[in-house]
């Protein structure tokens, strides 16, 4: 084995070193042991693939990202393979180049045996110990590959333009329960002492962004006729009351998408260093226990990642510059979604929230100029995390919104959804692709989209180019709240019970209007601190369930200058990891001076709990770490 030193990226894919336009990836099978003394994943895996036809090349390049590789051989005959592994390049690791051996049959394809283990800080894996579990009894390990973490796991061509099967074979205690993003073959089996043996199998083609695994003191409960919920059984009944309605959105998103073809639609909660609201792996969805409202106030999400089973992991952006046609589409269709089932003017009004988080990612946070807040952003050397916003989602959305209300007479934009979700099923696709086969569909209706400005929408940076007109029905009582309470002046004798503010105000609002009045409060001038201190009292703003409504008003608490609500905000910081929440409320306090040093030290005593995702990208908003150099 020699270090080759290189830094040349995939020709399909800026984020992959692989070279699936010469040698494809077909199919895993993986035999791995989860071993929680060492925090790493011990075994190898089987990579199946075949050379292209016409093409001239004597290697298969695969991604690795600080795996341990032990041994390469053909699998048909157990002879050992030349291997080398080139310089490491910031997170997007190594490429792994083999060998491979003299054409064996008419098809040139090839099954590869990796011997490795991986590094007890591989990216995409968290491990927690018993004490930080809801039981305190036994250890848990869960995975995010996405974007390009399942190199730190797997060596694979970790990119989405490579879909691929898999079947996996897990040892773990037999004190845990084993799920993977795939269909469980069976009961576990007795493995060796105190080990259990688990099966699963992925017949549909996923990218490797979707492989998934966890290991926990898990239990499960049954929501529908597909569908389970699994979580650690401390909060198992929250869970299953929380997700009830999984069932009937699944039949939503079937009627708008089609055919569902991933048999199961499991859920796990995960534990709150979860960095994202949920990860859609096939036949397992994963998600933030932040979703627990108490009120399935928050069970949009679940929308959001059922959407996902067509728009992302039946149809597939080829890499994360078209990120778009995951995101924005599973956007556009969690929309279409929550329409179905509470009515348009809920839709309508969960976009203008998504639009008005834009508005701050693009015009606060990025800059209005950023290249990275183009539709179709350029990534070449540039991490796919370090990119990663609301961009693709809200932007996306509003892309597809408007084409709706050009294109939607007689419910032809719906006919468009499906067919396009049809045709290109179990494909990657570009954004070329989408917009060839929006002119192909439409072929009657040219003249109106030559007249979309598909420059400026696509590879503009900045806001939408066309603002949709949604229906702004249920923002009234918001508006008229918000004016109330600017135009309210206390005098200095001011008692509670002589306020014109009461509680039912705020109650009677649905939790998308209690986000959309606090977001429209943080916009705007700070607000006096004895109106905040007001509006706790009154609200009863201490005894907030819902974690977006909470995160919304410790920003307006912060906004404020509060101190007091300062160990309230770290508190919130340190129950959960989603990014979401976290980094907007240490950059909200890093740039409030009084409350930098304290943000930063809390950081610092809390980073060894997140997820490698979350506190890289916080050591950028703590400016703690220089740019990447390219």
């Amino acid at each position: 084995m020699s270090e080759r030193k290189t830094r040349k990226l995939g020709v399909i894919d800026p984020s992959s070193y692989s070279n699936p336009e010469k040698v494809k990836v077909t199919h895993l099978e993986l035999f791995l042991d989860i071993n929680f003394d060492d925090t790493n994943l011990i075994g190898k895996v089987h990579v199946k693939c075949e050379k292209l036809k016409n093409v001239a090349t004597g290697h298969l390049v695969l991604d690795v990202k600080d795996l341990k590789i032990h041994k390469v051989t053909n699998l048909s005959n157990n002879k050992p393979l030349n291997f080398d592994i080139g310089e490491s390049f910031g997170n997007f690791g190594s490429p792994l180049s083999i060998t491979l051996p003299d054409k064996e049959n008419d098809d040139d394809s090839y099954v590869i045996c990796v011997e490795y283990e991986t590094s007890s800080q591989a990216s995409a894996l968290q491990w927690l110990s018993p004490e930080q579990t809801l039981g305190k009894v036994e250890p848990f390990m869960f995975s995010q590959c996405q974007a390009i973490h399942c190199r730190s796991i797997i060596p694979c061509q970790d990119t989405p333009s490579v879909k691929c099967t898999f079947k996996a074979e897990i040892t773990a205690p037999k004190e845990l329960i084993v799920l993977m993003s795939g269909i469980r073959d069976g009961d576990a089996l007795p493995f060796k002492k105190n080990k259990l043996l688990w099966r699963f199998s992925q017949d549909i083609p996923i990218p490797s962004y979707l492989i998934a695994i966890v290991a926990g003191r898990l239990k499960g409960k049954i929501l529908g006729p597909k569908s389970m919920v699994y979580s650690e059984p401390e909060i198992i009944k929250e869970c299953a009351f929380e997700f009830s309605e999984t069932d009937k959105m699944l039949k939503s998103a079937i009627a708008i998408c089609g055919r569902y073809v991933w048999g199961r639609y499991d859920l796990l909660v995960l534990p709150p260093s979860f960095p994202f609201g949920g990860m859609e792996n096939p036949c397992l969805t994963f998600v933030t226990p932040t979703l627990l409202a108490g009120d399935r106030s928050l069970a949009n999400v679940v929308a959001h990642e059922i959407a996902h089973s067509w728009t992302g992991n039946l149809v597939t952006n080829i890499n994360f510059e078209h990120f778009w046609l995951n995101e924005g589409f599973t956007t556009y269709v969690e929309r279409k979604i929550v329409g179905a089932m509470y009515g348009e003017p809920q839709r309508h009004f969960h976009a203008i929230l998504g639009l008005k988080s834009l508005e701050e990612t693009i015009t606060k946070n990025l800059g209005e100029t950023n290249p990275l807040t183009c539709l179709v952003p350029k990534l070449k050397h540039l991490d796919p995390d370090d990119a990663f916003s609301d961009v693709p989602y809200e932007k996306g959305h509003t892309l597809l919104f408007y084409l709706e209300t050009l294109l939607n007479e007689d419910g032809m934009f719906d006919s468009f959804l499906r067919s396009y979700l049809d045709k290109f099923k179990f494909q990657t696709v570009n954004t070329d692709d989408f917009k060839n086969y929006l002119y192909e569909f439409f072929t009657d209706q040219k003249d109106i989209l030559d007249k979309v400005d598909w420059n400026s929408w696509l590879y503009c940076p900045g806001m939408p180019p066309v603002i949709p007109d949604y229906d702004r029905s249920l923002l009234n009582d918001i508006d008229n709240l918000i004016e109330k309470w600017r135009a309210w002046v206390p005098s200095d004798d001011c008692l509670f019970d002589s306020t014109p503010f009461k509680k039912s105000d705020f109650d009677t609002l649905i939790s998308a209007q209690k986000c959309m009045f606090l977001a429209e409060l943080l916009e705007k001038e700070s607000l006096d601190i004895n109106k905040l201190k007001l509006m706790h009292q009154v609200y009863h703003m201490e005894e907030l369930q819902n974690a977006e409504v909470k995160f919304a008003w410790l920003r307006v608490c912060i906004k404020g200058r509060w101190k007091d609500r300062i160990p309230d905000a770290l508190k919130f910081l340190n129950e959960q990891g989603r990014m979401k929440f976290v980094r907007p409320i240490y950059r909200d306090l890093y740039q409030w001076e009084y409350a930098r040093k304290t943000a930063t030290e809390n950081y610092l005593q809390n980073r060894k709990y997140m997820m490698f995702v979350l506190s890289n990208q916080l050591e950028r908003d703590l400016h703690l770490k220089k740019d990447l150099e390219n």
